[in-house]
């Protein structure tokens, strides 16, 4: 019966070690006030200074999502009234951005792949803090104001409202994410507020063209309560429809404790900001040599690395959104791969890759978004920070391949050297006893005694019931040590008892 519309607006900090126009400090967590010069504080006389490293990440950006780059844009005042606005403006973007159009490729929770067009990213600085909690401790029944946010370089990226969905919705933040950290203008860190998202919600009749009266939700740092505020605000604005009132244009906040929106002020039009050119700033004037020139540093882009490996590679799809979730993660998968070929003197192409090279790479996929993964995930630490070298994967993978380890002395020996055991790997794998069971006769022996005493699990194997054969298998690894071969023990088994 309703359509809902959404489009998004994502303020991301730019990596830069000064701030937009100052030479204040970008650090997060300093004392308050202490990452901040006389422009941050609006002192009457100063001037702005455009800081050239945020331009050449915002035409960054605009070159990685195909945008275009205006040869010329302007700097504009944002005029409002906020305690921690010491200027009473803004220094914004307005008429004239630095990047127009471009769009991102998000692949959906349903796997569908959708464009969503932007419709552009200008610069601008960011505001202060008001604070309102631990101030009272100093001035009981005051605010305080830290500026340490005041001037930090803004790079607002705006979409088309094309959006149909909060699972849309989050699909995209979560692309828009992984590019401006792959593409390093950004870290990325939505707890410090370096990546923070506004939802523009609406929603109309089915089918109708006329967009409804949108709500702007304001400073969404997860995807998580991105998702639970617009599923909220759809379902608010339907019911004060279908109970007969009108949906008020406003911006609102998400309480993530009740996880409701709440309104937060009328929503503005731009002409209540009385826009117009900073005349303390000249127009940016951007070269096509220049706009060159930062092409070439681009890294290749996700989407090209989820291409080749999902089509040249033949890797299944959720391993390759696993590992081109971060640009580190694809580093650390093609440094272990390399480092698999040289030890074994074998040549590679990862441009046209052979057999080979496919059956390897999806071994060390599983391993990677498998072990390694789950082993980051459990102490809360990135994959830059891992205990095992892609090095030192390759060799417990090496001797994975050429048998002198199964599957499971292969992951005793991965935790072992995760846990710290150094030297040589030969020297680790006597000295711990993981190499392989490679006499088949000792094999043998292990399954006929697992056999002999467990009668029981024989016969309900052959009346069918395949998990005693599991159960069976199941005890001959633990008898081994893990250092038989499941797949060979199991095919024994079969054998003797099928």
């Amino acid at each position: 019966m309703w359509d809902t519309v959404i489009g998004i607006e994502t303020h991301v900090q730019l990596a830069t070690s000064s701030k937009i126009f100052s030479t204040g400090g970008t650090k997060f967590g300093n004392s308050p006030n202490s990452q901040i010069d006389y422009v941050d504080v609006g002192l009457p006389g100063v001037l702005p200074v455009l800081n050239a490293k945020a331009v050449e990440l915002a035409v960054k950006f605009g070159i990685a999502v195909g945008g275009q780059i205006a040869n010329e844009s302007i700097f504009a005042r944002k005029n409002y009234f906020y305690p921690d606005l010491p200027k009473g403006y803004q220094i914004s973007q307005f008429e004239k951005p630095i990047v127009v159009g471009g769009s991102l490729e998000i692949k959906s929770f349903d796997s569908s792949v959708f464009n969503v067009p932007l419709v552009r990213a200008h610069l601008e600085e960011d505001a202060g803090k008001s604070v309102h909690d631990g101030v009272e401790n100093f001035f009981p029944g005051f605010s305080g104001i830290d500026l340490n946010r005041a001037g930090m370089p803004l790079l607002e990226i705006v979409t088309e409202p094309t959006l149909t969905s909060a699972q849309e919705a989050v699909a995209y933040g979560r692309t828009l994410h992984n590019l401006v950290t792959w593409i390093e203008i950004c870290d990325g860190n939505m707890q410090e507020g370096s990546f923070r998202m506004d939802a523009n919600v609406s929603i109309k009749p089915r089918g109708a063209k006329k967009l409804g009266v949108r709500c702007e939700i304001k400073n969404l740092n997860s995807f998580r309560y991105l998702e639970k505020a617009i599923r909220y605000e759809v379902a608010r604005q339907i019911d004060i429809i279908e109970s007969g009132g009108m949906v008020t244009q406003q911006t609102r906040l998400f309480d993530p404790v009740k996880n409701e929106t709440r309104e937060m002020r009328s929503k503005e039009n731009s002409d209540d900001y009385r826009y117009f050119p900073d005349p303390d700033l000249p127009p940016l004037i951007i070269e096509s040599d220049y706009i060159e020139q930062v092409g070439s540093t681009l890294p290749e882009l996700p989407d090209h690395a989820r291409s080749r490996l999902s089509k040249k590679w033949s890797l299944p799809d959720d391993l390759v959104m696993s590992i081109c979730s971060k640009k580190q993660n694809l580093i650390f998968f093609e440094e272990s791969l390399k480092y698999w070929f040289r030890l074994t003197s074998l040549k590679f192409n990862f441009d046209n890759p052979d057999e080979i090279l496919i059956r390897r790479s999806k071994i060390l996929a599983n391993w990677l978004t498998g072990e390694l993964f789950s082993i980051l995930n459990k102490e809360n630490i990135d994959i830059c920070e891992s205990k095992i070298s892609p090095k030192k994967l390759s060799e417990v993978l090496i001797k994975l391949e050429d048998n002198t380890l199964s599957k499971k002395t292969a992951k005793q020996l991965f935790s072992l050297i995760w846990n710290g055991e150094k030297g040589d790997i030969n020297k680790i794998i006597i000295d711990k006893n993981l190499n392989k069971i490679e006499d088949d006769s000792a094999v043998e022996d292990l399954i006929g005694e697992v056999i002999s005493k467990n009668q029981k699990m024989v016969n309900e194997f052959r009346s069918g019931k395949e998990k005693a054969l599991n159960a069976l298998v199941g005890q001959v690894m633990k008898k081994s040590g893990g250092r038989a071969e499941a797949k060979d023990v199991k095919e024994k088994i079969l054998l003797l008892i099928g």
